[in-house]
């Protein structure tokens, strides 16, 4: 097929770029002047408007996975992806009503700071380094995701046939990074909540001005377009481009009704309710209601905004792969890896609209580095370090040197591993979204039972903390697609194929149990620790 060269990134969208970028290390270093503590810093003086907190937890929720692997699953496939969000709306609403309140109420920095209440600081240490690992791994991930378009930008404008080096991937990884560790160390969560806003906005812009021009560039009414997406075997299993419920009880599948109601509901109160990645966001909430309330509208918010990117992929799959629809207007360009199909037709855009559809993808890419960045920074300074000193009968301080510290040393840390997924990731056996879905679920499954078990029950110590971590780690590894068959097969009832999505379900329970095998003793609180 011959090759179409893309459209020259002009010096206007170079322009527009560099102007998103300033203005975001701008907000940090204004923001940043402001005098605060410590908790200040992580929390926000608790003073953050309703409305940036959705914003903010949208952004961080949503990122490059959704902005570069929603297109990528509905042009390999259908819309059954969306379904994973009902799941997700019972966990949200599970966290409003039950985990906010209480974690508010404590008035720790981070949500793990509520463990050590109930069981000590070895539950609290413990806890946080989990997360720690966890969201290194995912945000290290989304991180590389990121990575592949810019590269394609930056290295490949014109020449999208050729692949990355590892060297071009590193690069675009470098530059991500060191630009959100810039405004986020100076700024800290009201920097991250800003910025965050001010991002989401662009994200959003950015998918309806993909969609106005996908729309004007295919040749065919909107009828016509839905008409040929609901043609049967356009999508997976025989099913239309528009299939979006699959109620079958086939275990290896990830997108059926069954996974959602179950799989994904334990999975979003984990990720909304015990990550203090997203929790961090409400925290920084005017009260324990409007935290509350900022995540069930959040999620709300972010399934309009998902199905937007989905819609992308739905008419990506029209124009670059149905030459019949599309006639004399079909582009020639040659597809050579799915997760590039939408910056790919980014850069096709006119002078201008491109550089504003490419600040979407820095925008959403992120949206979800400085929140992880300080999220686990706040983790590492009061959940590690403070408790530590404190243990050793060491003056705590709060003044915000060791936050900005902690700030660069996880960046450094989140790009030190994206830079390990350029050599790990494989397009062939996992898309870009169940590459990111499926990592947290490994330190998820234990944290979440240990939450239950504090939040619910007069249970558990130490130990069984310990326990119930350790175990949610070793059955989610068992339950991974390439290591289940293995131990399966000796068991005559149990099925012989699964999807990995199911182990927080099976892990889960079983965690929780454990924990609550530990016999609650009084955990007495120490004078003033609740403001650290």
């Amino acid at each position: 097929m011959p090759l179409l060269p893309l459209a020259t990134f002009t010096s206007l969208d170079w322009a527009i770029i560099a102007v998103y970028l300033a203005a975001m290390v701008l907000i940090g270093h204004v923001v940043g002047r402001r005098k605060t503590d410590a908790k200040g810093y992580f929390l926000g003086d608790r003073s953050s408007p309703t409305w940036a907190v959705i914003l903010s937890i949208i952004a961080t929720s949503l990122s490059a996975a959704t902005f570069l692997g929603a297109p990528q699953e509905a042009f390999r496939g259908d819309l059954t992806y969306l379904i994973l969000n009902l799941g997700n709306f019972i966990g949200v609403v599970i966290v409003a009503a039950i985990f906010i309140p209480r974690f508010y109420a404590a008035g720790t920095v981070t949500i793990y700071g509520y463990l050590s209440h109930r069981f000590g600081e070895p539950a609290r240490i413990a806890t946080s380094a989990m997360f720690l690992i966890g969201r290194l791994l995912a945000s290290g991930a989304r991180l590389f995701m990121a990575a592949g378009p810019v590269c394609l930008l930056l290295f490949h404008a014109n020449s999208p046939q050729t692949p990355a080096s590892h060297g071009e991937q590193i690069l675009a990884i470098l530059l991500i990074g060191a630009i959100g560790i810039a405004y986020t160390v100076t700024g800290g969560i009201k920097a991250v909540i800003w910025t965050d806003s001010a991002q989401i906005l662009i994200v959003a812009g950015a998918a309806v001005l993909s969609i106005c021009l996908l729309l004007k560039a295919i040749p065919l009414p909107l009828h016509m377009i839905i008409h040929a997406l609901g043609q049967p075997h356009t999508g997976l299993d025989g099913h239309s481009k528009l299939h979006w419920l699959d109620i079958s009880f086939d275990l290896t599948k990830r997108y059926t009704l069954w996974v959602a109601l179950f799989a994904t509901t334990f999975t979003g109160v984990a990720a909304y309710g015990v990550d203090h990645d997203l929790v961090q966001r409400m925290l920084t909430a005017k009260s324990a209601w409007r935290g509350s309330f900022s995540v069930v509208a959040a999620q709300l918010l972010g399934i309009v905004i998902a199905s937007l990117f989905m819609a992308i992929g739905l008419l990506l799959y029209i124009y670059y792969q149905r030459p019949d629809l599309m006639g004399s207007a079909a582009p020639k360009q040659i597809i050579i890896a799915t997760k590039d199909i939408y910056p790919q037709f980014l850069l096709t855009l006119p002078t201008g609209l491109a550089g504003l559809a490419m600040a979407g993808l820095f925008a959403a890419a992120q949206g979800s580095l400085d929140s992880a960045i300080n999220a686990m920074a706040s983790s590492a300074v009061a959940d590690i370090y403070w408790p530590i000193r404190r243990m050793r009968g060491l003056p705590i301080y709060t003044n915000t040197t060791a936050p900005r510290l902690g700030v660069g040393l996880m960046g450094l840390l989140l790009i030190a591993f994206a830079i390990g997924c350029v050599y790990l990731y494989d397009e062939k056996t996992s898309t870009l979204l169940s590459f990111a879905l499926s990592i947290m679920s490994f330190t998820y499954t234990g944290m979440l039972g240990v939450f239950l078990t504090a939040l619910l029950t007069k249970r558990g110590n130490n130990t069984s903390v310990l326990a119930a971590l350790a175990l949610g780690v070793i059955i989610t590894a068992l339950m991974q697609e390439s290591i289940y068959p293995i131990w399966a097969g000796w068991l005559p009832a149990f099925p012989r194929h699964i999807s990995n999505f199911w182990a927080m379900t099976v892990g889960t329970p079983i965690c929780f149990a454990v924990c609550c095998v530990g016999s609650a003793k009084r955990v007495a609180l120490r004078t003033g620790e609740n403001d650290e």
